[in-house]
C-alpha cells in the first residue's frame, strides 16, 4: 500500500471547504458539489489512518517487533486519529444535516472501539435521512452489541426494507436472531423451533444474494451446531442439512486449508446420520498437521479408525464453532 501523508489541519480544513474562502466559480459544465467533494476527502483520510494503524498493529504482533515500539502504538495510533476526529466533527458542525457522515463517523469510532459514542451519531443519522439502510443496520448491530437487542431487529427490518437485495443486512439478522433466541421468541412470540427456521431463512436470503461467500456459507454451516435435540442435547437436529450446508461451503472454500476444515466438519455431520465409512473417507483427505489432532478427535467415534495422536484429556470441542458474535458491518 502506498504511504498517505496526513495533512496538517489547516491545509486538510482548507482542503475541506471548511474555512469559506472565496473560490472562483467553475464553468456550469463541469461544475461538482463541493461539499460532496469535502465529504470524499474525508472518508480518505478516514481510510489512510485506519490503515496505517492496522499495518503498525500488524508490525507489532511480528515476533521480531521491538519492545520500544510495542510500547509507543499507543501515542502513536492516538497521534493518527486526532486529526481524523477534528476533521469530522468540523465537517458535521459546518454541514450538520449531512446524514451520511453522521454515519461514516459512527463508523470510524466503532473501528478505534469507541462504540459507545456512536450511538447517537446512528440515531442522528436515520433523523436526518430515514432511507439510509445502512444507517439502521449499524444501529441494530450497536443494539445487538450493547444490549436492547430488540430494538435491532426492528432497525434491521427497516435496512432490509429499504435495501432487499443487501446480503449482508440479511446476514447481521439473522446472526442476531440465531445469538438472542430467548428475545425473538418473547418480540415475535415464536417457539425455539421457529427461531431456529427464521434465522436460516434470513441467512440463506444472504447467500442466494451473494452465493460465493465462502465465511457466510461457512457461518451458516457452523449454525447447526446449535441446533440440537431436546431428547439427548449433545446430539444435532438437523444433521443432514448441516451436511448439504457444508457439502456447498467445499465448492467455495478458497484454499486447501479451508477444505480441509471443511472435511472434518463434514464428517461429524456423517457421523450423526451414522454414516462411518463416509465419514472415514472425509477424515482421510485431511493431512495438514495443524487439524491432526481435531481430525483424530472427530476419527475416534468413527469404527475401526486409526488415530495418530494422542487422546485429548480436556472436554473443550473447538470445532463446535459458534456462529460469529460481531455481525459484519458494511
Amino acid at each position: 500500500m502506498n504511504d498517505i501523508r496526513l495533512l496538517p489541519l489547516s491545509v486538510l480544513f482548507a482542503s475541506l471547504g471548511l474555512f469559506g474562502q472565496e473560490t472562483t466559480s467553475p464553468d456550469p459544465a463541469e461544475a461538482i458539489d463541493p461539499v460532496e467533494t469535502a465529504y470524499q476527502q474525508l472518508l480518505e483520510l478516514d481510510d489512510a489512518a485506519l490503515k496505517k494503524i492496522d499495518e503498525w498493529i500488524r508490525a507489532s504482533q511480528r515476533p521480531d517487533a521491538k519492545e520500544a515500539d510495542t510500547i509507543a502504538l499507543a501515542g502513536k495510533i492516538q497521534a493518527e486519529i486526532a486529526p481524523v476526529h477534528e476533521a469530522y466533527k468540523l465537517f458535521i458542525k459546518t454541514h450538520p444535516t449531512h446524514a451520511r457522515a453522521h454515519l461514516t463517523y459512527a463508523s470510524f469510532l466503532t473501528d478505534i472501539g469507541k462504540e459507545d459514542e456512536s450511538l447517537s451519531l446512528l440515531i442522528k443519522a436515520t433523523e436526518l435521512d430515514p432511507n439510509l439502510p445502512a444507517a439502521w443496520n449499524n444501529l441494530a448491530n450497536y443494539y445487538g452489541h450493547f444490549g436492547e437487542v430488540k430494538k435491532a431487529f426492528g432497525h434491521y427490518e427497516r435496512a432490509i426494507e429499504i435495501a432487499p437485495k443487501e446480503s449482508v443486512y440479511y446476514h447481521n439478522f439473522g446472526t442476531t436472531v440465531f445469538l438472542f433466541r430467548k428475545d425473538v421468541r418473547e418480540h415475535y412470540q415464536i417457539t425455539e423451533e421457529e427461531v431456529f427456521d427464521k434465522a436460516l431463512k434470513l441467512y440463506e436470503k444472504a447467500l442466494a444474494l451473494d452465493p460465493k461467500n465462502f465465511d457466510l456459507a461457512e457461518d451458516i454451516a457452523q449454525t447447526y451446531y446449535g441446533i440440537r435435540t431436546q431428547d439427548v442435547p449433545s446430539r444435532m437436529a438437523r444433521p443432514a442439512a448441516a451436511l448439504k450446508a457444508w457439502r456447498y461451503a467445499e465448492t467455495l472454500a478458497p484454499s486447501d486449508f479451508e477444505k480441509q476444515g471443511v472435511f472434518v466438519h463434514k464428517a461429524r455431520a456423517l457421523i450423526e446420520l451414522m454414516q462411518f465409512n463416509d465419514a472415514r473417507q472425509q477424515l482421510e483427505q485431511v493431512n495438514l498437521p495443524i487439524y491432526r489432532e481435531l481430525r483424530d478427535r472427530v476419527g475416534r467415534r468413527v469404527p475401526g479408525y486409526q488415530a495418530t495422536s494422542p487422546p485429548e484429556p480436556t472436554p473443550t470441542d473447538p470445532l463446535r464453532a459458534q456462529p460469529p458474535s460481531s455481525p459484519p458491518l458494511p
